[in-house]
C-alpha cells in the first residue's frame, strides 16, 4: 500500500489523490523458473504534488524504478499559438 511519496528526500505522506500522481508500474518476477510462467506483480507509487511538479518516476529495462527530474520545457516560443497569422494582420 502507498502510504508516502516515493521521493526519499520528501517522504510527505499520503491524505488525498487529488495531490501528486500515482504511478503504477508491472513489476513481473525477473527470474522465472524454466518451463513456468511470468508472474505479474503491480507496484503502486505516488509522487506529492510539490515533487510530481518537478520528478517523474520511469521503470528502466531491468525493472528498477529510478525518480528522474522531468525535462526542461523548450522555449517560450512553444507555449502559445498566435490569434492570427502576421499576414492577416490589418
Amino acid at each position: 500500500m502507498v502510504s508516502n511519496c516515493a521521493n526519499p528526500g520528501c517522504g510527505k505522506p499520503l491524505h488525498y489523490l487529488r495531490d501528486g500522481r500515482i504511478y503504477v508500474f508491472d513489476t513481473a518476477a525477473l527470474s522465472t523458473r524454466p518451463g513456468h510462467k511470468r508472474e505479474r506483480h503491480l507496484e503502486h507509487y505516488w509522487l506529492c504534488g510539490v515533487c510530481a511538479q518537478r520528478l517523474t518516476l520511469v521503470q528502466d529495462g531491468q525493472g528498477w524504478v529510478r525518480i528522474l527530474p522531468k525535462p526542461a520545457l523548450q522555449g517560450d516560443e512553444d507555449d502559445y499559438l498566435p490569434s492570427r497569422h502576421p499576414e492577416m494582420a490589418s
